[in-house]
């Protein structure tokens, strides 16, 4: 099978360790992390992982249902880049000296949709935020002008088709039988696996 983009959302426990335990699920199948978020859910005590990857569909969802059975994981999903809604952000530290005509920031600016965090008398620092393609043209463009730093922080990503975890959550609590309504119609048509 041919290997593209995809990004698994997994919704845990707050426990201590998780993030050693699942990064240990990819080590162990030799599969190399190129993104990796964790923040609070929108339901209080559970987090998020955003893992961003580049697998065969087959190995993703094998994946995901060794990562099911860690007991603190409740759910994990995977989707393509097409069945997301993400953003990824940059940090660009350049000397002042390099970019001091007022022309060139402003058009750096508009053209990426970056922002000055702060301006010294040594140097400035943009941010941006957008895909991973946009923050490498405005990497490319501020190299000209000797990029003293750079970082990009980890794919957030948020599922189109999806009503939130917090519904399956809350049903799955009052032990009532979830409704017709399909969280992800995509992982659900493929395998019974992705349903709760």
């Amino acid at each position: 099978m041919e290997k593209q983009e995809y990004t698994i959302t997994i919704y845990t426990e707050n426990s201590i360790g998780m993030i050693g335990r699942i990064s240990g699920i990819f080590s162990r199948r030799k599969i190399n992390i190129e993104s990796l978020n964790t923040s609070p859910s929108e339901v209080e005590g559970i987090h998020r992982f955003t893992i961003l990857i580049t697998e065969s569909e087959e190995v993703v969802r094998k994946l995901c249902r060794q990562v099911e059975k860690q007991v603190e994981v409740l759910k994990a999903y995977f989707n393509t880049n097409d069945e997301l809604i993400w953003q990824e952000q940059a940090l660009y530290k350049v000397p002042a000296e390099a970019i001091a005509e007022k022309v060139l920031v402003e058009r750096l600016l508009r053209q990426y949709g970056a922002n000055v965090v702060v301006i010294r008398n040594d140097y400035i620092v943009f941010e941006t935020a957008g895909h991973r393609e946009e923050i490498d043209r405005l990497t490319e463009e501020l190299s000209k002008y000797s990029l003293i730093e750079f970082v990009r922080g980890a794919r957030i990503a948020i599922i189109k088709d999806s009503a939130g975890f917090h519904t399956k959550l809350k049903q799955f609590e009052i032990n009532e039988p979830a409704p017709d309504i399909v969280e992800n119609e995509y992982l659900d048509q493929r395998d019974d696996v992705f349903t709760m």
